[in-house]
């Protein structure tokens, strides 16, 4: 993406929130994908009509008045494995990922990697997936509309400090529709890794500091890195400090994992050519976070290992 995508972007943003665009074209460059193998004895069709409807509903639905054109939009993968399948009921998991490009480089970032392992929903084969914007059709259109949001979210922080609020608003407005659904997955303390929490770990005052971490380390870190690099990487290891006060005020939040998950292997990258300090800084960090991840994170003190 060059600086003038950037700069639309941004403007985009802006008038966005003075209500001043109407439908444009849609968001998402998604990837879906379903797994079935473990279902044995049945009619693999239902899995292939249900993964060409995931897809279009994904690439085709406008779930914003954002303005997004074709090389601007969001790219990310839904993996979705099926490890049951009865009278139309369809368990299984969830791995979602979303990718931003980062300036002037052919490099792509991480900025979201999740597994969800509450998938639970009714499917027969050849039933559309009809978008509504005010409810949900179904549990599985409430899934994809939840994350599309979340994700609509997470990029627009990225971009621009904050951004993406009216995207979490939305998707919060979906988790409270679908508490009192009976579905799995959408109550607040069923677990600490569920929809909920993952909505909850940006939202709420204890944890929401990943969001200053999205923009900082991706506008004003990764972006600056291709031109200056050792000026980008230092925010980088100042944004850190934002999972440093995550893990002391809520070491069970989700936030944690999903950073680990995004960040972690690209950390060691990004600190290949770090002088020491910084090296140590960023390992000070993310020790006491993540001391079953000694391998990676010795990595980053000491690349030439």
């Amino acid at each position: 993406m060059t600086n003038a995508d950037a700069i639309k972007k941004t403007c985009a943003a802006v008038l966005i929130a003075a209500g001043g665009l109407g439908a444009q074209a849609q968001e998402f460059r998604a990837t879906v994908e379903v797994n079935s193998q473990q279902i044995e004895g049945t009619n693999k069709n239902v899995f292939e009509t249900l993964k060409e409807a995931l897809n279009t509903y994904m690439n085709e639905t406008k779930f914003s008045d954002a303005t997004f054109s074709p090389n601007e939009k969001i790219e990310c993968r839904l993996f979705f494995t099926i490890a049951e399948y009865s009278d139309d009921r369809m368990k299984g998991d969830l791995q979602v990922q979303l990718s931003r490009p980062v300036y002037n480089s052919t490099y792509t970032t991480t900025l979201f990697n999740f597994r969800d392992q509450k998938i639970e929903f009714d499917y027969r084969e050849g039933d559309p997936l009809i978008y509504n914007e005010s409810m949900s059709e179904n549990n599985l259109t409430a899934i994809l509309d939840y994350y599309a949001n979340l994700l609509l979210a997470i990029d627009f922080d990225s971009f621009s400090p904050l951004g993406g609020q009216r995207f979490y608003d939305r998707a919060q407005s979906i988790v409270q529709q679908q508490q009192s659904s009976g579905e799995i997955g959408w109550r607040t303390f069923e677990d600490n890794k569920n929809r909920a929490a993952v909505l909850n770990s940006y939202t709420e005052s204890n944890t929401s500091g990943i969001r200053n971490l999205l923009y900082n380390y991706h506008r004003k870190g990764l972006d600056e890195m291709v031109t200056s690099p050792d000026k980008g990487r230092a925010v980088i290891t100042e944004s850190l400090e934002e999972m440093k006060k995550i893990g002391e005020n809520a070491p069970m939040s989700v936030a944690l994992s999903i950073f680990r998950d995004a960040k972690l292997d690209e950390l060691v990258n990004v600190y290949s050519k770090a002088p020491d300090t910084e090296r140590t800084k960023a390992y000070d960090i993310l020790q006491p976070l993540y001391p079953t991840e000694q391998q990676r994170l010795d990595k980053i003190k000491n690349p030439e290992q």
